[in-house]
């Protein structure tokens, strides 16, 4: 880690020789826009300059924060067997819960409580890159 006020910098250094220059490999990936970005924040970092703030969308909002805490109680709450009403009932919404069965299948809070789980079942099959992309 390198530390800077706009943002900390993570570097992970293969074989590295003291007084020997530093290479960058970026893949050619979806990812690209996001490496090469935070690579010139860090070259300009290492030269002395002023590295400017992360890029947009980082860190995440406090809405996102929240959205994420939401998505992983309903991930642990799914993965351990509690239904669509008892997630939507953790998540506060206990007034659809309670709705007749007719009702509840067309109900928002059943849709919240779905989408909060696929959400966070995408997450963690490995859509949790998507946090770090630029957006």
């Amino acid at each position: 880690m390198v530390a800077d006020r706009d943002g900390a910098h993570s570097l992970w250094l293969r074989n590295p020789t003291p007084g020997q220059p530093l290479a960058a490999i970026i893949p050619l990936d979806k990812d690209f826009t996001t490496r090469v970005t935070s690579l010139l924040r860090f070259h300009r970092r290492l030269f002395g300059k002023q590295s400017g703030p992360p890029a947009r969308g980082w860190p995440l909002s406090r809405y996102r924060q929240a959205r994420l805490a939401m998505m992983l109680q309903a991930l642990d709450l799914h993965l351990s067997g509690a239904s669509y009403r008892q997630i939507a009932t953790a998540m506060g919404r206990e007034d659809d819960a309670e709705l007749p069965a007719t009702e509840w299948k067309t109900s928002a809070g059943r849709s919240f409580a779905i989408r909060l789980v696929r959400d966070a079942t995408a997450l963690m099959n490995g859509d949790y890159r998507k946090l770090l992309r630029i957006r």
